[in-house]
C-alpha cells in the first residue's frame, strides 16, 4: 500500500478530527438553533454538519500539524486524545480543513446576516489562532483557556444569532455558565501535559500555575458555572448539578504535584466519557424547557 494512499490519508484525517468530540460542537449549535427557530431547515442541517465534522477537522487538524514536535514527546498522543500526524500528511490536513470548511461557510454566510457573520468569524478565528504560528493562543496562559472555551461556546452563540434569538439575562447566565465550563475543562486537560509542554518550551495555564493551582482553578470555574445556572429560566436551575460529576472527577488531583501531573490523565479520561452523560442530561433539560414553553 502506498505511503499516502487515499485510505491512509482519510483514516488519519478522521483520527485527527477527534470523532469522540464531534458532538461537543455540533450539539450546542443544533440545540441553540432548533430551540430558537423551532424548525428543521437548511440552516440547521448545514450548520450541524459543519460543526460536526469540518469544524473539528480544522480545529484539531491545525493543532496536530503545528504541535507535531511536542506531540512526538507526549505519550498520550496517537489515539482518541490526539493524532501524531506524519509530516507527509501535514499539507493534506491543512488542505482538507480548508476545502471542507469553505463550502459550508459560504452557504452559512448566504443564510445569515451581519450579526451571524461576526460570530462565525470570531469562531473561525479562534480555531486558527489557537494553534497557528504567529498567533499560538494556546501558548498564552489564560488566553489559552478562553480560546478553547470559545471553540465550544461559539457554535451555540452562532446558532442563537442565526436563528434570531432575543437576548435575556437568563440566556446570558446560561452562556456564561457554558463558557466557565469550557475554561475549566481546558485548564484541567492542560494539567496532564505540564511536563511535555515544559520540555517542549510550550507555555499554558497549567505550566504557569502548576498542577495543583490549575486543578483548583478548574474546580472553582466549574462551581461558578453551576451557580450561574441558578439564574436561568426553569428548569435551567437544575443544571446547577451538572458540574458536580466533573468536580468529583477532578477533586482527587487538587494537591497534585507537577512531577506527578501526568496522573491527571486518568481524571481526563473520565471527563471524556462524562461529556456523554452530562450531554444526555442537558438534552433532557432542553426537552423539558421546550415542553414547558409550548
Amino acid at each position: 500500500m502506498p505511503t499516502n494512499s487515499p485510505t491512509r490519508v482519510a483514516g488519519q484525517l478522521l483520527l485527527s478530527s477527534r470523532p469522540l468530540s464531534w458532538i461537543n460542537t455540533a450539539f450546542p449549535f443544533a440545540a441553540a438553533y432548533l430551540l430558537t427557530a423551532g424548525v428543521v431547515d437548511l440552516a440547521l442541517v448545514v450548520g450541524t454538519v459543519f460543526f460536526l465534522v469540518p469544524y473539528n477537522l480544522a480545529m484539531y487538524g491545525i493543532n496536530d500539524v503545528f504541535d507535531y514536535e511536542s506531540d512526538l514527546a507526549n505519550p498520550r498522543k496517537g489515539g482518541v486524545e490526539g493524532a501524531v500526524l506524519d509530516r507527509s500528511l501535514h499539507r493534506w490536513t491543512l488542505l482538507a480543513a480548508a476545502t471542507t470548511c469553505i463550502p459550508f461557510v459560504l452557504v452559512l454566510v448566504l443564510l445569515g446576516g451581519p450579526g451571524s457573520w461576526l460570530v462565525l468569524a470570531i469562531s473561525l478565528f479562534a480555531v486558527v489562532a489557537y494553534s497557528a504560528p504567529g498567533l499560538r493562543f494556546k501558548e498564552r496562559p489564560f488566553l489559552d483557556s478562553v480560546t478553547s472555551s470559545t471553540h465550544f461556546v461559539s457554535p451555540a452563540v452562532y446558532g442563537l444569532v442565526l436563528a434570531g434569538a432575543t437576548p435575556t439575562p437568563e440566556l446570558y447566565a446560561l452562556l456564561g455558565a457554558f463558557f466557565l465550563w469550557g475554561m475549566a475543562s481546558h485548564a484541567f486537560g492542560a494539567v496532564q501535559d505540564i511536563l511535555p509542554d515544559r520540555e517542549g518550551g510550550i507555555a499554558s495555564i497549567a505550566t504557569v500555575l502548576g498542577a495543583a493551582k490549575t486543578v483548583r482553578f478548574a474546580l472553582g470555574a466549574w462551581t461558578a458555572a453551576g451557580l450561574l445556572m441558578l439564574f436561568t429560566e426553569w428548569p435551567g436551575p437544575l443544571g446547577a448539578l451538572l458540574p458536580l460529576p466533573y468536580i468529583v472527577a477532578a477533586l482527587p488531583y487538587r494537591s497534585l504535584s507537577d512531577a506527578d501531573s501526568e496522573r491527571a490523565n486518568r481524571g481526563w479520561k473520565h471527563f471524556l466519557w462524562l461529556n456523554f452523560l452530562v450531554g444526555f442530561l442537558v438534552t433532557m433539560l432542553l426537552i423539558a424547557w421546550s415542553f414547558l414553553r409550548s
